[in-house]
């Protein structure tokens, strides 16, 4: 469970930080189904590509921690179904957005469950080999 933890964790941040870096770069042209949204979409879209960027330097750190912090973990996870929340409120008010998007949900839905559920495995698994340590 901690293995799968530190992968996940990891992949999570370095998927944050391309996605983010790609929005940085490409702007509108990084969002499928955006079109030609204009200026101020592709201004507020690169600005929240950094953040996004930040946001995956956040995981990347988590994950190199030792053990990786379950609290830290568990807030990171919060933030991703935020984001979820923020996805299905659009959902409701203005209809179902590009496919693509609606993958995006379905994972936003699917990861932060299993992160809480995985949050403090390394945290245990360290623990666990302590009290190992300590009866040798």
């Amino acid at each position: 469970m901690a293995r799968a933890l530190k992968w996940l964790v990891l992949t999570t941040g370095m998927a944050c930080v391309a996605i983010g870096l790609g929005r940085v770069a490409l702007g509108n042209a990084a969002v499928p189904g955006i079109g030609a949204a204009g200026a101020t979409v592709d201004s507020l879209g690169r600005f929240l590509g950094a953040a996004f960027a930040g946001y995956g330097l956040a995981w990347i750190w988590a994950a190199r921690q030792s053990p990786i912090p379950a609290n830290v973990v568990r807030r990171l996870a919060a933030v991703f179904l935020l984001g979820a929340a923020g996805r299905l409120l659009s959902l409701a008010v203005h209809g179902w957005p590009h496919g693509f998007q609606v993958g995006l949900l379905a994972i936003e839905l699917a990861m932060p469950p299993l992160y809480f559920r995985l949050a403090d495995a390394d945290e245990r698994a360290h623990s666990q080999v302590k009290i190992i340590k300590g009866a040798e």
